[in-house]
């Protein structure tokens, strides 16, 4: 395995940190919390964002307006279901959510949810390195000083990467625990 795939590898690894990051709401309105969300459209689960136009008009407020409005019902089913702790509300047009403001506990559960992605991101970003060191120890062309030195490339490409998880993390707690 070259350099350059690890790294991409790596790099995958701290993309699906972020993505799962988003997912996790910070008090305020961000249409990344209705990622994931499948509305049942004519006996067909379909993603929430391919049915409707999601805009954030003010801070703590998600504006969901559907293409065809005989899905409201439904939209403001899949958005109870997803368990997001938001009650949608539908105005014959639209649904809206009003996003609460987050309590001292909640914030608390949030950074609890973001230290285990990290630490599911590490352990990704291991599993990676072991894949990179298996493929250096198999490949019967490398002498053992080229060994070493390559193991030592990808130590050094997994401490950086696990300091940019630890970073991604610590600017998510901020932005969790900022009132």
């Amino acid at each position: 395995m070259e350099k350059s795939e690890i790294e991409l590898q790596m790099k995958h690894c701290l993309e699906a940190m972020d993505n799962r990051l988003t997912t996790i709401r910070a008090g305020r309105a961000n249409p990344a919390i209705l990622n994931g969300i499948n509305v049942e459209y004519y006996g067909t689960p379909t993603p929430l964002q391919s049915l409707a136009n999601i805009t954030v008009p003010e801070a703590r407020t998600l504006i969901i307006k559907p293409f065809d409005r005989g899905c409201l019902k439904d939209i403001c089913r899949a958005i109870n279901e997803a368990d997001l702790g938001i009650n949608p509300s539908e105005n014959g047009e639209s649904v809206i959510m009003t996003i609460p403001p987050l309590t001292e506990d909640r914030r608390k559960e949030y950074v609890k949810q973001a230290k285990e992605i990290a630490e599911e991101a590490k352990i990704a970003l291991r599993r990676v390195r072991q894949e990179a060191n298996d493929g250096i120890k198999e490949d019967e062309s490398i002498t053992e000083d080229q060994e070493k030195r390559m193991m030592e490339e990808v130590q050094k490409l997994i401490n950086e990467y696990n300091k940019k998880v630890d970073e991604k993390f610590k600017e998510k707690e901020e932005e969790l625990m900022q009132v």
